[in-house]
């Protein structure tokens, strides 16, 4: 059993903390189920779960506080349950350090299968497994004053190490692995954020924005109306 990947889920409707926690364990996932947000940190820090699942509107902590405090402590994968599409809970949530996030009332397959392609992202499969991914070819990277380390999975900037989360990390190799070339936000879905489907660009838009903050504002360039590209 200590192979089975765990899930840490903050929820505090009852029918869907209890209905959500059967279904993820039926698909293999061993799940910690925590009805606020203060219960839901300590669950965190005491058995350091391989991802995450917040409800953004628990008592207590909010989801979005909650993912603040794991980010501040971790880069475990975090998605956010929100029930509103156009909230702007969805946007705080991943601008808070959130991977992903999923509208409620959602399908349990559909749940599972975002989870699932972000642990594929981490380097887990979903359901228990764990997968190892190919290491990207390339070497040492440099970008003016950026320096990606494709091999070490390592950045600086100016000389000094930048902490990025695996999704950003992610994201950066493929802006690095193409500079000057522009992708587009449903590529960046794809290729990143694993999706075979239609995904919310603020995913990508948010992420973007918070990349830049580390590597540098104008690193990244907006090129409207077809997507972004890294300044070689």
């Amino acid at each position: 059993m200590a192979d089975q990947t765990h899930v840490l889920f903050v929820e505090d409707d009852d029918v869907i903390r209890e209905a959500t926690q059967l279904a993820l364990e039926r698909d293999g996932f061993v799940v910690t189920a925590m009805p606020d947000g203060l219960s839901g940190l300590d669950a965190f820090r005491a058995d350091r779960p391989d991802i995450a699942l917040l409800d953004v509107m628990v008592p207590g902590l909010d989801g979005v506080s909650l993912c603040r405090r794991i980010r501040d402590e971790s880069t475990v994968p975090v998605i956010m349950l929100s029930a509103r599409a156009d909230s702007i809970d969805v946007v705080l949530g991943l601008e808070a350090g959130a991977d992903d996030y999923v509208t409620k009332p959602f399908d349990g397959a559909v749940l599972v299968a975002r989870i699932r392609a972000v642990l594929r992202r981490f380097g887990h499969a979903g359901g228990g497994d764990r997968t190892e991914e190919a290491a990207p070819v390339g070497g040492v990277l440099a970008f003016g004053d950026l320096e990606v380390d494709t091999e070490g999975m390592e950045v600086r900037r100016a000389g000094q190490p930048v902490a990025l989360t695996p999704t950003e990390m992610r994201l950066l190799l493929e802006f690095s692995s193409a500079p000057g070339t522009v992708l587009s936000r449903d590529k960046l879905l794809e290729r990143v954020w694993d999706y075979g489907w239609g995904g919310d660009t603020r995913v990508v838009d948010v992420h973007v924005q918070r990349l830049r903050t580390k590597i540098g504002q104008d690193r990244i360039e907006t090129v409207r109306g077809f997507g972004y590209k890294l300044k070689a």
